[in-house]
């Protein structure tokens, strides 16, 4: 099962996102894509770090080829975020295409796991007009948001910190 969960920056994702893999008695991974560089992003690793503490998550910092991590089987994934991993792909050296990469690695970790969780953003919408590479990411994301969610057996998106079902059938556990 794939449950896919968006919203806004700091709409409450990550906790949504938490408590669907938690109430699972399955062993949980927690796939962190966040480069650690600068001040904020150390701030935002922490609050995650401090948010997952005793809930029995294993902790993969996988920033590209998500492809390459090994799960046991059967076990529940928290990818966080779709984001910050389709940046990571956009502007690693590697540079190729970072749609069509991601999408076939999301299917491998679908194969991998029994509950996989993606935390995605939603970027794009406030109409302005930034420079290429901040509209092609935006593009890009797009793309890959819109794909994941027809795969998805869930959409939720989270708006204030209330889950809203966008497809499919809230988890019993929201």
């Amino acid at each position: 099962m794939m449950i896919l969960v968006t919203g806004g920056s700091k709409s409450g994702k990550s906790k949504i996102a938490e408590e669907i893999v938690t109430c699972t008695e399955l062993p949980r991974f927690y796939i962190a894509t966040m480069i650690p560089f600068g001040c904020e992003a150390q701030s935002a690793i922490k609050r995650h770090r401090t948010m997952r503490a005793n809930k029995g998550f294993v902790t993969i910092e996988k920033y590209t080829d998500i492809c390459d991590i090994e799960l046991p089987r059967p076990c529940a994934v928290l990818l966080e975020c779709m984001g910050n991993l389709c940046a990571n792909e956009m502007f690693s050296p590697c540079k190729t295409n970072p749609v069509g990469k991601i999408l076939d690695e999301i299917s491998q970790l679908i194969e991998k796991s029994s509950l996989l969780v993606i935390v995605t953003n939603q970027v794009g919408e406030d109409g302005i007009i930034y420079p290429d590479d901040t509209m092609n990411y935006i593009k890009c994301l797009g793309q890959i948001n819109s794909q994941i969610a027809q795969m998805a057996d869930c959409v939720i998106e989270t708006v204030f910190g209330i889950p809203l079902m966008l497809k499919g059938e809230m988890p019993h556990c929201i």
